[in-house]
């Protein structure tokens, strides 16, 4: 379930899916939490930061201030540079509105220069000679 206790369906990519496959192996019950805690329950936050060693990697890394909800938002514009569609987004993000997620979304430079590229070329195809002519409106 998500932070507001609502079951959402997610994608699974091709790269996380061996280990999701293992660890359905490993669970005695359909129903079973596929990753636990170190007592068999949730995984809170501290015991999340200290199995991965995040402080440490960030920081060997260079990145003292990134956050795992960073990574989060990561995901999100990736999958919306993808092509996904924002609506879906939302629904695997498990938004309730369009606005937060569009929130999470960051294009970088190159996606808004390819922006601008796509509508100059679009402005020349359309006063091409070839192509349908500007008209005003």
């Amino acid at each position: 379930p998500s932070k507001g206790k609502r079951a959402r369906t997610v994608p699974l990519i091709e790269e996380v899916r061996p280990i999701v496959a293992h660890r359905l192996d490993a669970v005695s019950k359909p129903d079973s939490r596929l990753f636990t805690g170190p007592r068999g329950g949730r995984i809170s936050t501290a015991v999340l930061r200290d199995a991965t060693h995040w402080d440490e990697v960030v920081t060997k890394l260079g990145y003292e201030h990134l956050r795992r909800h960073d990574l989060r938002h990561t995901g999100l514009t990736w999958m919306a540079d993808a092509g996904i569609p924002v609506h879906v987004l939302r629904k695997i993000a498990g938004h309730g509105s369009l606005t937060t997620t569009q929130r999470y979304l960051h294009p970088d430079r190159q996606s808004i220069t390819d922006a601008g590229t796509a509508l100059s070329a679009h402005l020349k195809a359309r006063r091409s000679p070839s192509g349908p002519q500007l008209r005003a409106v």
